[in-house]
């Protein structure tokens, strides 16, 4: 069978690398890809929300499988357009349809879907510009700190928290009448402040089963001990270690089973990946957010601890044949460490030539920005490469990750020393 990622990040790198070790994969193409990507498969120079370049390359290449990494041409409709083109339809796509997507694309969207089927969340309320006055009001009426997240796509820059009203009701102007966020904040989601600890679960499902793959925690973090700015992530672990049966359980009961009975009582088409952002405190779990597809940095760690076929899970997906799989993880834990340049995620460089990634040995480097240039490998990206690491449990793992970064530099080069230190 010959596939298609589209994607060009870490969490791309890291499908393709598991979907190469398939044995019913014959050819695997990554659009646009990576310099990583192209040591495993073939990178085809397509922008990935140019469906009728996707279209082209599906047909020439005779690609019987699609797997959607980032949001973008999931929220912009890419599985719709499969569906909706005669010489298209037949091939299955790994990504909800542009409908299901609104679960990451509009914040409120998921809101009311969570409050529909009693799935745990905090509070919230959601305003425009046209009302603005009544959530500055609000804003009088809630505890800090204060929660405002851009409904749509802010590339994980879209919320806010905020300890002093002032600076909040200053934030919501900003959001909703100075548009910051562009079309993402057209709306404002105004949300109860939840303390505790993050967690991820992600499931795979073809609408009516699902399989759950392994639990992490990502760092998101530009700063040690989670300060400064937030970033697409800084490194992950997996899996979390407070993650018992029997919280596990919980949140099966409590909300994995309920978003995919959600879906069929809403008549939601489900197909791909759903990412449930958690946070849990003193026993209890409510759901964040939800997105659309893999996490990244967490498909870093959550897929290299899949011991199955990872090709004929996505397979069975496709066919809306899940029911009749399982999943089998690695004991071993996983943990990766991004490695970033100077300045992300404000103004960075790139075109840094990138030193050593050949001579690490005991860890796996996914690519995240970068590319060929001239025959040198060299930065293309905020987030650079990603250093995967197994080890007996999580600090085992990272011992690994850090002894390998010592091997890589670039001019620039920054990444966080503390991942998993509050584990």
């Amino acid at each position: 069978m010959n596939v298609l990622i589209l994607g060009s990040g870490g969490r791309e790198h890291a499908m393709a690398w598991k979907i190469a070790q398939s044995k019913l994969l014959d050819k695997l193409f990554i659009a646009p890809g990576n310099a990583g990507t192209k040591e495993v498969g073939t990178n085809l120079d397509i922008n990935q929300t140019d469906f009728e370049a996707v279209k082209k390359a599906v047909l020439e290449n005779d690609i019987k499988l699609v797997i959607v990494g980032p949001e973008d041409p999931l929220v912009k409709g890419v599985h719709d357009f499969f569906l909706n083109d005669n010489e298209l339809k037949e091939i299955p796509v790994i990504g909800p349809q542009k409908y299901a997507a609104q679960l990451e694309g509009s914040k409120e969207f998921a809101k009311e879907f969570m409050f529909r089927h009693n799935i745990p969340t905090a509070a919230y309320e959601s305003f425009s510009e046209e009302n603005l006055e009544a959530g500055l009001k609000f804003l009088e009426t809630v505890s800090p700190p204060y929660v405002l997240k851009a409904d749509g796509l802010a590339a994980g820059k879209g919320v806010v928290i905020l300890e002093d009203l002032q600076e909040a009701k200053e934030e919501l102007t900003e959001m909703l009448a100075n548009k910051k966020f562009g079309e993402a904040s057209n709306k404002v989601v105004i949300e109860e402040f939840l303390t505790g600890i993050e967690l991820s679960c992600f499931v795979l499902t073809d609408g009516k089963s699902y399989v759950t793959l392994p639990s992490a925690k990502d760092y998101k973090r530009i700063g040690e001990g989670d300060k400064g700015l937030n970033t697409g992530g800084m490194g992950a672990v997996s899996p979390v270690p407070f993650l018992t049966d029997e919280l596990m359980e919980k949140i099966e009961t409590q909300v994995i089973k309920p978003t995919i009975n959600g879906f069929q009582k809403d008549n939601i088409p489900y197909v791909g990946f759903v990412f449930i952002g958690l946070i849990y405190d003193k026993g209890e779990i409510k759901v964040i957010e939800y997105n659309c597809r893999m996490g990244d940095p967490e498909t870093e760690v959550v897929i290299p601890r899949i011991e199955s076929d990872f090709l004929e899970l996505l397979i069975a997906a496709g066919n809306k044949e899940l029911h009749t799989k399982t999943i089998e993880l690695k004991k071993d834990s996983a943990c990766t460490v991004m490695l970033v340049s100077g300045g992300y995620p404000e103004a960075y460089e790139k075109g840094k030539e990138i030193l050593g990634v050949d001579s690490v040995e005991k860890s796996i480097p996914f690519h995240a920005g970068t590319k060929i240039e001239d025959g040198k490998l060299v930065t293309n990206g905020g987030r650079v490469i990603a250093i995967t690491s197994y080890g007996s449990d999580f600090k085992d793992a990272l011992k690994t990750s850090y002894k390998s970064i010592e091997k890589i530099c670039f001019n620039g080069m920054n990444f966080r020393t503390d991942i998993g230190f509050d584990l």
